[in-house]
């Protein structure tokens, strides 16, 4: 999906507006982290399985291949990779059907960046099709691009989709802005360079340099985000493991 948009000029000084706004969707966008745990309750059930409640804080926000195949570890089902993420995304699918709930204050930010005109990327774990779906309630207008997880060799909590994103903008990742619900999408934006707004969903997220934490998006504006401070150097993946996220053990697969 390509735009009009232009990409703010690299010698803006602290205060200004940021190269690119780079945003997360499930569970930061709109509320659907709920849908992806009921999916993954519902398939695991069909297969004669109760997942546990501990077991939702280590797939939240991950990629389906890392997600399911952890699933498919602790219950031991008799199913394959492909066909698990075949059924998780058929479920997932279905409840979209029903109605996307978007999370307070995101219509009014997407509305406001481009209004603005501010380049805006969708950077997800989720699969092309259910992206697509999503930018019906989204408003696939708001965004100057989308970078899906099976479309890269390795997603979250890797670099790779906001390097991705702001290299196919024009952007250096940091000074653009990178807003995530979960710590894997958190490792993955500030191993690209990002500054973070972290916004969490289901698992708490600590501040950190170059990280600045809020309970809702109704707190983030324009004038918000150009308040930020300086671009922060990238950090190494391995130190994703201070806010409690371990190396990912498989990429993405289409």
């Amino acid at each position: 999906m390509t735009s009009s948009y232009q990409v703010v000029d690299a010698r803006l000084s602290l205060g200004s507006t940021p190269q690119a706004v780079l945003l997360d969707m499930d569970g930061t966008l709109v509320d659907t982290e709920g849908f992806w745990w009921d999916a993954e309750v519902e398939v695991f059930a069909g297969l004669g399985h109760v997942l546990a409640d501990e077991h939702r804080e280590v797939v939240v926000g991950g990629p389906m291949t890392r997600s399911a195949g952890y699933l498919i570890e602790v219950t031991g089902a008799d199913i394959t990779l492909d066909e698990v993420r075949d059924l998780l995304n058929a479920a997932f699918l279905r409840r979209l059907d029903r109605g996307v709930p978007l999370m307070p204050g995101a219509c009014r930010l997407l509305a406001e960046l481009t209004a603005h005109r501010v380049p805006t990327a969708l950077v997800s774990a989720s699969h092309r099709t259910v992206i697509d779906r999503m930018l019906r309630s989204l408003g696939a207008e708001h965004f100057t691009l989308t970078v899906a997880g099976d479309e890269l060799t390795r997603t979250k909590p890797h670099p790779d989709p906001y390097l991705t994103a702001a290299a196919r903008l024009g952007a250096d990742p940091a000074r653009c802005v990178a807003i995530e619900d979960t710590v894997t999408g958190v490792a993955s934006a500030e191993a690209a360079g990002c500054r973070v707004v972290a916004v969490p969903s289901v698992a708490p997220i600590p501040p950190a340099a170059g990280r600045t934490v809020i309970a809702s998006l109704e707190h983030v504006d324009l004038a918000f985000l150009r308040g930020l401070h300086a671009p922060v150097a990238p950090a190494p993946l391995g130190q994703a493991g201070a806010i409690g996220l371990g190396p990912e053990p498989s990429p993405v697969g289409p």
